[in-house]
């Protein structure tokens, strides 16, 4: 069990989200960097999949009721076991009484605390992620909060072995605070002059502070559209479509001077321009970039990105293979 004392600033229980469901209306929801919570849980000894704490700029502090093992990845937060500082990206043993605090990070904005056997929590739809707008999953549907208690799972078979390992500098994260995020073009972009679409490709994008799980809000240039009469249906912007089902990742202009990137908390569809699609490995980018961080979106062809998450995988793998050792 792990008790909260202090619940940080948005702490949910997350996995790596729901599939098959999102032509029922429920997003995937799960990590938003993808790749922290499976290094952190291949750490403990954990399949990828296995259920962790997502934590957003302060982690809080949480004491645990039995012995086991944990990681921490994800945004750089200073953590103190016992008011030991301890290190993000190694395998931690952590015994019955043991107060772990996990303070605000200065670069990033997600932590994840992973333990070997995983939260325990209730599946819905096939996934322990909370989606906090539909108050499903997770703990209880939402964020946690002081006084709640969290059951964990007996840490897992050979489990102390993993006591001290880590990853490499070189396999984790800058969290810069500008990114060139990969993207396909597609969709209903034909709806940006050719103008227009030099002016979203060749210019920066400033985050708001209006961005969340569900959606991340960019401000740069002013982009024109072709000022084709939307169809029927479609409302009288020009920057309006006819309703279709949206990719995770989707790009998309409510209007000409600001630009939506979909994350996993998003609406199923809707009906704005969408001019292409953010690859899923730069996702997890996006989830780190702080408000008023900067970015590009680079054009990539599906071989590109195909080609990226191939990449991925096999470093993941290496990763695997050096902490087995």
């Amino acid at each position: 069990m792990i008790k909260i004392k202090s619940p940080g600033l948005w702490t949910t229980v997350q996995d790596m989200g729901r599939v098959g469901k999102y032509h029922l209306g429920v997003p995937p929801s799960g990590a938003a960097d993808k790749y922290s919570f499976i290094i952190g849980n291949l750490l403990v000894g954990n399949p990828a999949e296995f259920a962790a704490l997502e934590m957003t700029l302060v982690g809080g502090e949480m004491e645990f009721g039995k012995n086991t093992i944990i990681a921490l990845t994800g945004a750089p937060m200073k953590a103190y076991l016992n008011h030991q500082l301890i290190p993000f990206w190694e395998a931690i043993q952590v015994k019955e009484g043991d107060i772990l605090t996990v303070k605000e990070c200065l670069k990033g904005v997600k932590g994840y605390l992973c333990v070997s056997g995983g939260i325990q929590v209730d599946e819905v739809f096939g996934s322990k992620s909370t989606y906090e707008t539909s108050k499903i999953g997770g703990f209880q549907g939402r964020k946690l909060a002081a006084g709640d208690e969290l059951a964990i799972n007996e840490p897992l078979p050979g489990a102390l072995k993993q006591v001290g390992k880590s990853v490499p500098l070189e396999f984790t994260p800058s969290f810069d605070s500008f990114q060139e995020l990969r993207m396909t073009l597609g969709l209903s972009g034909y709806l940006l002059s050719d103008q227009g679409l030099k002016d979203f490709l060749n210019s920066e994008w400033k985050m708001s502070p209006e961005s969340n799980r569900v959606a991340y809000r960019y401000t740069g240039a002013k982009v024109s559209l072709t000022q084709q009469s939307p169809p029927f249906g479609a409302g009288h912007s020009f920057s309006n479509v006819v309703d279709f089902a949206y990719p995770i990742g989707s790009i998309m202009f409510p209007n000409e001077e600001e630009l939506i990137v979909l994350h996993n908390d998003t609406a199923t569809g809707g009906g704005f321009v969408t001019v292409g699609t953010v690859i899923s490995q730069d996702l997890d980018l996006i989830a780190q970039s702080r408000p008023h961080s900067h970015c590009r979106f680079i054009a990539v062809t599906i071989d590109q990105a195909v080609e990226a998450r191939r990449e991925r995988r096999e470093k993941i793998s290496k990763i695997e293979a050096m902490i087995k050792r």
